[in-house]
């Protein structure tokens, strides 16, 4: 497969950032696309996240189905080709090259507290850790016994425990062997512990700015649930926070992030949504194609990455991320 790489879509970004599409191929030629605008009513707050005059942009193409982008504080972005069992580096002078391959058909990334990638493997069932060596070693393939389903999407506390989903998206019903599709945290030591299994599909995975919320998309029901995170590391008192549907478009919440000010980010139909801590709709960043995760990064952690389902993306904004 041929990576192409070009800055060739700009999003004219008004209020609120609506849906654009392409049926068209890309071309090395700008492309602009009008915005529409919605919640009027908030313009301050979503104007304090996004300029007026930002734009997004495509940055790299023709891949088969692209997930978890995470930023290298060393400057590079890594991101998952999940059928191509790939994981690529995007690299600060905008080359495209391949970081691993065989990936175990890699879903979502994350670094540790030592920025060691962490990743969640489809094919292989499991979450593993790169270490700085390259040699990759598994963390959690089983539980109680049982293979896991298809590690998802993961987050690492402050405390270097790792926090994943775990639904069936890379196997066959006939494959399950735990009968649920769980959340998990895996301590520092090794334990791994069943938060939650009443999820219908749990997808994207992250904490507010204090950990003391873990948010935990729920794809298939279409709304984000939220936590109170324990002592302990354990999660209770599930609510919904924030609901993600709209039929005339493309994509349910999927990839999910948190930024410093504890604004919330999923994709979701159409592109990524933005709600305020209190779980209120501030606007959209309309996505050429089907959305599917982001992340933040560059220097000051202030470029929005997004992965589509065959493109790279990328969106300045005013406000920090967290991993």
């Amino acid at each position: 497969m041929t990576v192409k790489i070009a800055t060739i879509i700009l999003l004219s970004i008004g209020l609120t950032l609506a849906a654009s599409s392409a049926s068209h191929k890309i071309r090395r030629n700008l492309t602009n696309f009008a915005a529409q605008t919605e919640n009027r009513e908030e313009t301050k707050t979503l104007q304090s996240i996004i300029d007026r005059t930002a734009k997004l942009e495509k940055v790299a193409r023709d891949f088969q189905f692209l997930e978890g982008p995470i930023w290298h504080p060393d400057g590079f972005l890594l991101f998952s080709d999940i059928p191509a069992n790939t994981i690529y580096k995007f690299a600060s002078n905008g080359k495209v090259e391949i970081f691993r391959r065989p990936s175990g058909k890699a879903n979502g990334n994350t670094l540790d507290k030592q920025n060691r990638l962490i990743t969640a493997e489809h094919e292989n069932r499991r979450v593993s850790r790169t270490e700085k060596d390259g040699k990759v070693i598994a963390l959690a393939d089983r539980y109680e016994g049982k293979k896991l389903n298809s590690p998802n999407d993961l987050v690492v506390k402050s405390d270097g425990s790792i926090y994943f989903t775990d639904p069936p998206y890379g196997i066959n019903k006939e494959q399950e062997e735990l009968g649920f599709y769980g959340v998990y945290r895996l301590a520092a030591d090794g334990k791994l512990t069943l938060l939650v299994k009443d999820l219908v599909l749990p997808n994207g995975i992250a904490f507010s700015p204090d950990e003391q919320k873990l948010y935990v998309n729920n794809s298939e029901a279409g709304y984000i649930a939220i936590f109170d995170v324990k002592p302990d590391g354990t999660v209770t008192n599930q609510q919904g926070f924030a609901e993600l549907k709209d039929a005339s478009k493309s994509g349910v919440p999927d990839g999910l992030k948190v930024d410093v000010e504890g604004n919330v980010y999923s994709t979701g139909p159409g592109g990524v949504w933005i709600f305020s801590p209190d779980g209120k709709l501030l606007g959209k960043i309309s996505v050429p194609e089907t959305a599917t995760n982001l992340a933040w990064g560059d220097r000051d952690y202030k470029t929005l990455y997004i992965t589509g389902s065959k493109s790279l993306y990328r969106i300045r904004l005013k406000i920090a991320g967290r991993l």
